[in-house]
């Protein structure tokens, strides 16, 4: 769903969103966005016909129900190929100067529906904090604003901050209004990113896990648009990719039962090699912008580098192949995959023929050094060839050669060959000028070195081993970099004024000094809390407890005040009488789910729309265990496979947990409950 104009005019002023850019980016988020919805319809009309196909016994109806489906399946073949053309749009992400490079796949930002949160929280503020919730309407304003920000996010540093700045928002908005026990009536909805069917969930864990998608995505844009054709611009381009894993890794390591492909485990796992690939990738054109010199050793160091790219682009397109991840990857993914791998390949091959054809064994080199560095390239050699014995032989390294480049020229080809086959690669002109120039220059260095007894060589180039001197590897999000500070910080301390606990409201307590003693001491953080209370004190008379909370004095607000600030306050009255409020706390052993959130680092974990079923403990051995919840879910094409169909879960009420001390963020919590 677009923004409308007044809500970009309202948040145009936070810093990382850029709701108003024209760019190529922003209006291919719209088209994303436009398809999005009309996946949704074609999702619900498919839905409705195969109930009424599974209802229905007349033969008729049935088959003008089958002609509909296949219509209707027809439709969202070719809206999920649509799609996949603005997932492989790499040309509107890449940077604007000329450039001679292939390009770089980007992720698209998930799209999500509006949320208003006014309703539900002013309802619970007034509900569970006895508070006047009309006091946080600016707060809660400041929330939507945030999340509507986020959906236009700048492409650079500040976007991913504010990002940042939201999901760890979210952890405090989690502990404050989002209790184990029951939903709020709060609806998010993220559309999957491959196939644009929405997933549905009164859960915030689905928006945490959503953001954490996003800023991984914006850190492949910010990569792509870095300028390679610069030692800086490789630099950071090779730090937005191994960052964007580091945060795909992290989502897949938390987050292990999300609702929907993109964010499946599987599919996680992909995505972060395809990211250090490509990182990979950057760190190669890195070692040779300055230019790769034809020199004996430089060339086997080249060779070895552009090896291991050509292996992880390997291993890249094998996972894209296997299920369940080959269906849902876009197409053109996996064949750029191919290609990247066929081409690095042919590389390593056209490097090592160099070698071979254009540097023979001179009177003052280092046979030893050649021999060994030689040596490391291969695994073996080929039968009836030594590799001294190659290097003093100039006919024997000439053949070795030509079989390197036979080999190369067959790589090229079949890397040209597969981008023909692809039709969003054959329109992607760089892309095919960079295959066309690698082949045409193999050829011409095979061409050379033909001579006339070509026939009789019979050599078939051995296969290089890949090795690399730089270690790329992910970088974990440090999201304790980015400082926020929680919107609901007047609702007190998150130790004590959260979800999960339950007290009393507010009681006004009349005290009159006694001889200049309280009646009572005080203990704790903020807020305080009375104890060791004079049973016979006007205090405890007035209604004052042992452990009340002292909330409020003469009618200024304490919750965030120390001991030494409270009696400061009681003292600074004198003998005339004052009033406080305090709150007692009730029985925190709230009935919560026996199945909760599985965690890893300290943060929770999702559980799958599809997967998930929730069933008590038991807490009487005897008592027989209840029956596993079902859920209501549409729109599958594969019920078995289909992760990514909007599902409405059912609350149900489970064993009781011990109360845990709660932390401001929800990655930090270590007792939470997923319906």
């Amino acid at each position: 769903m677009i923004p409308s104009e007044a809500t970009k005019k309202d948040i145009l002023h936070l810093r990382g969103c850029n709701p108003l850019a024209e760019t190529g980016r922003s209006k291919l988020q719209n088209q994303r966005a436009v398809l999005n919805q009309q996946i949704l319809r074609a999702v619900r009309m498919r839905a409705g016909a195969e109930n009424l196909l599974r209802a229905t016994t007349n033969n008729k109806v049935r088959e003008q129900v089958l002609l509909e489906l296949s219509f209707v399946n027809s439709d969202l073949q070719i809206l999920k190929e649509e799609l996949e053309g603005l997932n492989i749009s790499v040309e509107v992400y890449q940077n604007a100067e000329e450039t001679f490079s292939i390009p770089l796949v980007p992720l698209g930002l998930k799209e999500t529906k509006d949320v208003d949160f006014t309703l539900p929280l002013k309802d619970f503020i007034l509900e569970h904090y006895s508070q006047d919730s009309s006091e946080y309407e600016d707060e809660i304003a400041d929330l939507m604003d945030l999340r509507q920000a986020c959906r236009t996010p700048s492409r650079d540093e500040a976007g991913i901050e504010m990002l940042i700045s939201y999901f760890l928002q979210l952890g405090y908005v989690e502990n404050r209004f989002f209790p184990p026990t029951r939903h709020i009536g709060v609806l998010f909805t993220w559309y999957d990113s491959f196939t644009g069917v929405p997933v549905c969930q009164q859960n915030l864990l689905l928006e945490k896990a959503s953001v954490l998608f996003n800023i991984g995505a914006l850190y492949t844009q910010i990569g792509t648009r870095c300028n390679r054709q610069t030692q800086a611009g490789l630099e950071n381009a090779v730090d937005a990719f191994q960052k964007a894993a580091g945060v795909l890794s992290y989502l897949k390591e938390t987050f292990t039962h999300t609702p929907s492909y993109d964010m499946s485990p599987a599919m996680l796992n992909v995505l972060v090699k395809m990211m250090l690939a490509q990182a990979r990738e950057c760190v190669f054109e890195q070692i040779g912008l300055s230019g790769i010199r034809n020199e004996f050793f430089t060339l086997v160091k080249m060779t070895q580098e552009v090896a291991k790219v050509g292996e992880v682009y390997t291993l890249v397109n094998t996972a894209m192949n296997q299920e369940p991840v080959k269906e849902n990857i876009p197409y053109s993914w996996s064949k750029l995959a191919q290609i990247k791998s066929d081409h690095y390949k042919a590389l390593a091959h056209y490097f090592i023929a160099t070698i071979l054809c254009d540097h023979e064994l001179q009177a003052g080199d280092d046979e030893d050094q050649q021999e060994k560095a030689l040596s490391q390239l291969y695994d073996y050699v080929p039968e009836g060839l030594m590799v001294l014995a190659v290097l003093k032989d100039k006919v024997q390294r000439k053949q070795l050669g030509k079989a390197h480049l036979r080999k190369a020229i067959v790589y090229h080809e079949e890397a040209l060959r597969v981008c023909g086959l692809c039709k969003k690669l054959r329109n992607i002109e760089v892309l095919q000028e960079v295959l066309t120039a690698a082949h045409k220059r193999s050829l011409l260095k095979y061409a050379q070195q033909e001579t006339e007894d070509d026939f009789l060589s019979l050599i078939q180039a051995p296969d290089i081993l890949p090795k690399t001197e730089h270690k790329i590897e992910t970088i974990a999000p440090q999201f304790s970099k980015v400082k926020v500070k929680d919107f609901f910080h007047k609702l007190g301390p998150l130790t004590v004024f959260s979800a999960k606990q339950r007290w009393t409201a507010p009681r006004t307590i009349r005290l009159h000094h006694e001889a200049g003693e309280l009646g009572f001491s005080l203990k704790g953080g903020s807020p305080v809390q009375v104890y060791c209370l004079d049973p016979v004190c006007s205090a405890a008379s007035a209604g004052l407890k042992e452990g009340d909370y002292i909330v409020s004095v003469g009618g200024m607000d304490c919750k965030w005040l120390g001991v030494n600030e409270v009696l400061e306050k009681l003292r600074s009255v004198g003998k005339q009488p004052i009033e406080l409020e305090v709150i007692s706390c009730q029985d925190t052993a709230a009935s919560l789910h026996s199945k909760s959130a599985t965690y890893s680092m300290g943060m929770q974990k999702t559980y799958s729309l599809i997967c998930l079923a929730m069933d008590e403990d038991k807490i009487d051995q005897n008592k027989k265990s209840p029956l596993k919840l079902p859920f209501l879910s549409w729109g599958t094409k594969n019920r078995q496979k289909a992760a990514s169909t909007l599902c409405l879960p059912s609350a149900v009420a489970g064993s009781s947990q011990t109360k845990k001390k709660l932390s401001p963020f929800t990655l930090l919590n270590t007792e939470s409950s997923l319906y």
